[in-house]
Order: structure tokens, then C-alpha cells, then sequence
């Protein structure tokens, strides 16, 4: 078994002692394990202003670019975990990220917290088999 870090320009630098993702390869088999992405713009490194809708798709922008960097997509993902500071934005984000997931959608849990860093309303972490 061995295991790699996974960080690319195309998503925000990690604010804090952790990597963007880490991939375990073992028998053949590839499992990336995704930090949560807030809604950074990685050019900048600042939240992007908007509602939850703007801020969703900015956090799967940010998955996406990072599973791009390991060769792998949304088709791969097999579990998320969606953390909202209010579940009253439920609906919008979830109208949002069924967008990236077709037909056979990974396994996913969403939770409420009473807070996010930078002011963020989402987290999305992800964990994607290859």
C-alpha cells in the first residue's frame, strides 16, 4: 500500500496543516480521500460572495479540480459529507449538487454545524475510489 498527496493550483491552497486530498493506492485499486473545500476562489484565496446556491458550486468546483488532479471525476466519488451552517439552505444546495452526480449519486450525510471556517455557509468533503 502506498499513499500520495494530491494538491493542485486549480483549487484553494489547504488554509491550515492538512492536504487537499490524499490517494491510497493499494492491489490496483485507487481511493482518494478529499479535505472538505469551503467556497474559496483559488486565485485569491478569499470566500466567494453569493447565496448557498453561488457558494455550492464554487466548493464543487473546487472537488472537481482536485479529483481532476488525481486523474479522477465526479463519476468516482462514492460517499460525501455536506456540512451547512443552516439546513434551511438544504434544498438550494441540494438542488445544486445533484447537478454534478447522475443517475447512480454517491452515498452522502449532511449535517448541520454551528459554524464553517471564514464566514463559509458549506463544506463538502468527498471520498472517491478509481
Amino acid at each position: 500500500m502506498s499513499h500520495s498527496t494530491v494538491a493542485t493550483p486549480s483549487a484553494p491552497r489547504a488554509i491550515g496543516p492538512y492536504s487537499q486530498a490524499v490517494l491510497v493506492e493499494r492491489g490496483g485499486t485507487r481511493t482518494l480521500y478529499c479535505s472538505g473545500q469551503i467556497p474559496l476562489d483559488p486565485a485569491t484565496g478569499e470566500l466567494v460572495q453569493g447565496d448557498i446556491a453561488v457558494q455550492t458550486e464554487r466548493v464543487l468546483a473546487n472537488l472537481e479540480a482536485v479529483l481532476a488532479g488525481a486523474k479522477l471525476s465526479f463519476a468516482d466519488v462514492v460517499k460525501t459529507t455536506v456540512f451547512l451552517v443552516d439546513l434551511a439552505d438544504f434544498a438550494r444546495m441540494n438542488e445544486v449538487y445533484g447537478r454534478r452526480f447522475g443517475g447512480a449519486p454517491p452515498a452522502r450525510s449532511t449535517v448541520q454545524v454551528a459554524a464553517l471556517p471564514k464566514g463559509a455557509r458549506v463544506e463538502i468533503e468527498v471520498v472517491a475510489a478509481g
